[in-house]
């Protein structure tokens, strides 16, 4: 095989070009801390990362959804402790009320009282989150869910169905109950009444106190046993439906007690599995920063090596080497 000059320089180039791709390629590993920059560095490395890459995705997005769902479950709970003590108030001025003995004047005046925890609870149970969104409206959020007429009736006009989320890869909880649920609903082991028919309990916690407001409201001074008799048992069915409703909304309370703890440990385990997939993915295209450098310094003096060749041999001719 002849040699020549221009073969003998386009082989010094070629090794001088490698060289310094060979440099330059572990400067960037170096610079960007990734052994995987392109996936030609590392096809399989790559294709993994990329799946892993999905999978830390995921994580953050159930990361994000428990956060918002704490939020909600937190704001929910909170409501609820303040409607539980607006009954406790009202179940009190119940049994105070139910006292055979009061005037109209003080029959009256608990009326005044329980009118005003009615529209406590109103208020409470048209509350809104951070966001303006009623809190007890389920899915029609952008509108109040209970309306009170001129005499004093309340209504739902909310969702019938709870606001849910998606918190884990397989579990979804309920964020918020509808105002149905909380405020207009007993439990199925609720006290029953005298005559041990279910239709002749009252669920909506509204109607409880507005027919206690109208029988204190009627004068008794004059009546007759049969109408106190009668006004009596109304105040003692809003005593019972008040202890039925205090104990549907505790068992919401306590739902929500649950779901809190719950989330609590979700996002310690989303935590664990988040540093897992970071050391996984760090494994797959990091670098290993000494021996980087170590290979860094290698290269740099390999390309000085081929520099000085490549200085040395520039000046010489076929000629000169066979001389």
């Amino acid at each position: 095989m002849r040699l020549s000059t221009t073969m003998i320089y386009d082989q010094q180039m070629r090794g001088i070009s490698n060289s310094q791709e060979g440099w330059l390629k572990v400067g960037e590993q170096l610079s960007s801390g990734k052994r995987v920059v392109n996936p030609s560095d590392d096809p399989v490395a790559a294709a993994q990362a990329v799946v892993l890459s999905q999978a830390q995705a995921e994580t953050d997005q159930f990361k994000t959804a428990r956060s918002f769902a704490t939020t909600a479950v937190s704001q929910e709970e909170t409501n609820l402790t303040q409607v539980v003590s607006v009954i406790q108030d009202a179940q009190t001025a119940i049994v105070a009320a139910a006292n055979g003995t009061l005037s109209d004047d003080d029959r009256a005046s608990y009326a005044t009282q329980l009118t005003g925890l009615r529209d406590q609870l109103l208020n409470l149970a048209n509350a809104t989150d951070g966001n303006g969104r009623y809190m007890f409206a389920g899915y029609k959020s952008d509108t109040a869910p209970f309306v009170k007429d001129a005499n004093g009736d309340v209504t739902y006009n909310g969702g019938d169905t709870s606001i849910s989320q998606k918190v884990d890869a397989n579990r979804t909880m309920v964020t918020s109950h509808t105002g149905k649920e909380v405020f207009m609903a007993i439990t199925s082991n609720a006290v029953a009444e005298p005559s041990g028919n279910p239709a002749d309990s009252e669920s909506s916690l509204f109607a409880m106190l507005n027919s206690a407001i109208t029988s204190l409201s009627k004068p008794l001074d004059n009546a007759d046993d049969a109408t106190k008799d009668a006004e009596a048992a109304v105040i003692d069915k809003t005593n019972r439906g008040l202890r039925n409703s205090l104990n549907n909304v505790l068992k919401v309370r306590s739902e929500l007690g649950i779901q809190l703890d719950e989330l609590g440990k979700l996002d310690a385990k989303g935590d664990s599995t988040e540093l897992n997939q970071k050391l996984q993915m760090s494994a797959l295209v990091d670098a290993d920063v000494t021996s980087t450098i170590s290979s860094y310094t290698m290269q740099q003096t390999a390309l000085q090596a081929s520099y000085k060749v490549f200085s040395d041999m520039s000046g010489m001719s076929l000629f000169k080497l066979n001389m």
